[in-house]
């Protein structure tokens, strides 16, 4: 992320914006309240009361626990002694594999968009960054995956032979423990904690507050903001996620339902001029004006004119949100069709919408059906001169990173003829993210990039094209990959084709097979994160030793994986 797009928080980085450069300066976050809304840890209860794998009695227990530390009859220790004790025997491998699906459902939508944009600013100054959490690894380790983060330090359970014992690894990072853990890290990396920042939202991290020479209260409960104006330490409020305001309610139901307003208002048009084309395209604009208006989403779009330079084209586009389809419509406003997961068709009178708008519905599970269905969209191209809308990723991602790209657009720009338009959406996200239903007020950047000419492409350069096209994503948001990447990417899309379809495959971990794709489709080097947290909080006996095959799971889903 450039030091222009970091800007959009200007308000909240200034700080980081303005100070010196090196590794030897520390940038040590807290997680819950500070790098996510909310705790990871009642997510986590949740789910695993929803599922029901806790009885009764567990459940009672643990909220009787939960009580007593709230009122202050207990200690963080005897909180994290009590959850440890229903662990007892259960594989470690399983909790990873839990994390990983908590971060899809829960965590994900949770990370502050603005402690996003914090966290590039300090990795633009050359800090290092560090999550200082009394959570665990498994609460942690995929959103410090996302972010890039390095160094995690955490509470730990001890585990034994890949099972947890029941019992916990002391010091605990919490209180005392985080400047422990700091110092060891400290110590380690040579660093300088007298220039150093610490982002907490608790009272309960004042000894490491007070260790750090930038102590920085981010979202911080009444007691931290009572001694944050004391100290006259600077003081920062996030509101971008967590529970919503009633008008955040009203924004997102009247916008959703505008996609009916807009159609209803169409009718006129086709009534009188009998064109249905016509209709669609004044209902797809005036969706787009009206849904952007009511949740507060304003756009920066750089490249404007490339929207019309190419038509018919194939535009392609950063699948992030929900709130996409309403800004791709703001911005296209006419001739296009586009592509949509089956299930959407099933939506009452949505559904219908957008069928009629040209939406063709495919069949994500069954490459041929979905191969077949998109026919119709080369015919639109051809002969009535539309142009076509379609993700290359496929779905929407969990974060800004992007994903990898499928070849379907790229197969129907070479049999259509016409030009790939690429529209990069940088922070759609910050409006909604994957699984969160409201929608909020944002700035939203848009780049669109000059037309690709397809007309030299071939299914026998298929890979390199696919490549090219991403690249140009990646360098527009700012994630330009390792050098080499490129190559890699190419060479493992090569390999793929080469596999034969009868070919059987092996099953993958849970745990790597749901890293994020861009991390399994370029040579990128992947955060050593449970070794960073094992080498600081645990001893190297008590450093979880990943069994040789995999352990029966205690998640279904993931039980449904190892039968």
């Amino acid at each position: 992320m450039t030091k222009k797009k970091i800007a959009e928080y200007q308000s909240h980085l200034q700080d980081v914006l303005d100070a010196p450069e090196g590794p030897h300066i520390a940038a040590l976050f807290d997680f819950d309240g500070t790098i996510i809304a909310g705790y990871s840890a009642t997510a986590m209860l949740w789910e695993k009361i929803k599922r029901r794998e806790m009885t009764a009695e567990e459940v009672v227990e643990t909220i009787n626990v939960i009580a007593q530390y709230s009122t202050g009859n207990m200690g963080f220790s005897g909180l994290m002694t009590g959850a440890a004790k229903f662990m007892k025997g259960v594989t470690e491998e399983s909790y990873f594999e839990f994390g990983e699906e908590l971060y899809e459902k829960h965590i994900a939508r949770k990370v502050y968009p603005e402690a996003r944009a914090l966290i590039e600013a300090h990795r633009s100054k050359g800090h290092t960054i560090a999550i200082v959490s009394s959570a665990t690894i498994y609460q942690i380790e995929p959103t410090a995956r996302d972010l890039d983060i390095e160094h995690v330090l955490c509470s730990q359970y001890e585990v034994e032979n890949g099972e947890f014992t029941g019992n916990i690894i002391r010091p605990l990072c919490f209180g005392e423990g985080k400047v422990i853990a700091a110092e060891n890290l400290s110590a380690d990396y040579d660093l300088d904690l007298d220039q150093s920042y610490f982002y907490s939202d608790s009272y309960d991290d004042i000894e490491l507050l007070e260790r750090v020479g930038k102590p920085r209260p981010l979202n911080p409960n009444s007691k931290l903001r009572e001694v944050a104006r004391k100290n006259d330490w600077p003081l920062e409020k996030y509101e971008s996620r967590g529970q919503g305001k009633p008008v955040d309610y009203i924004r997102t139901i009247y916008a959703t339902g505008s996609l009916i307003g807009s159609a209803i208002a169409s009718l006129p048009i086709w009534a009188l001029t009998g064109s249905q084309r016509e209709a669609m395209n004044f209902s797809t604009g005036l969706f787009g004006d009206i849904a952007t208006a009511l949740t507060g989403c304003e756009l920066e779009v750089t490249g404007e004119e490339n929207l019309w330079t190419s038509r018919p084209c194939i535009f392609v586009f950063n699948h992030q949100s929900k709130a996409d389809v309403m800004i791709l419509a703001k911005l296209i406003r006419r001739d296009m069709g586009g592509v949509a997961k089956k299930e959407v068709r099933d939506t009452p009178v949505i559904g219908k919408l957008m069928e009629l708008a040209g939406t063709v519905f495919i069949d994500r599970a069954n490459a041929g059906s979905a191969i077949k269905a998109m026919a119709p969209l080369i015919d639109a191209v051809k002969i009535d001169g539309k142009s076509i809308v379609i993700a290359p990723e496929g779905t929407r991602t969990l974060s800004p990173k992007l994903g990898p790209f499928k070849k379907g657009a790229f197969h129907m720009a070479i049999q259509a003829g016409v030009p790939m338009v690429p529209i990069v959406i940088h922070n759609a996200g910050d409006v909604a993210p994957k699984n969160e239903f409201l929608m909020r007020p944002a700035k939203v950047r848009v780049d669109v990039l000059p037309a690709v000419d397809t007309s030299k492409w071939s299914v026998r350069t298929m890979n390199e094209h696919v490549a090219e096209v991403r690249g140009m994503f990646l360098e527009a948001l700012g994630q330009v990959e390792e050098e080499g990447a490129l190559e890699a990417l190419v060479n493992e899309e090569r390999a793929t084709t080469k596999k034969t379809t009868g070919a059987k495959r092996t099953s993958k971990p849970a745990a790597v097979a749901k890293k994020p794709a861009a991390e399994k489709t370029v040579a990128r080097k992947k955060p050593v994160i449970r070794k960073a947290a094992a080498k600081k909080m645990v001893s190297k006996k008590s450093v979880a030793k990943q069994p040789a095959k995999r352990s029966t799971p205690t998640t279904k889903a993931a039980a449904a994986k190892s039968t």
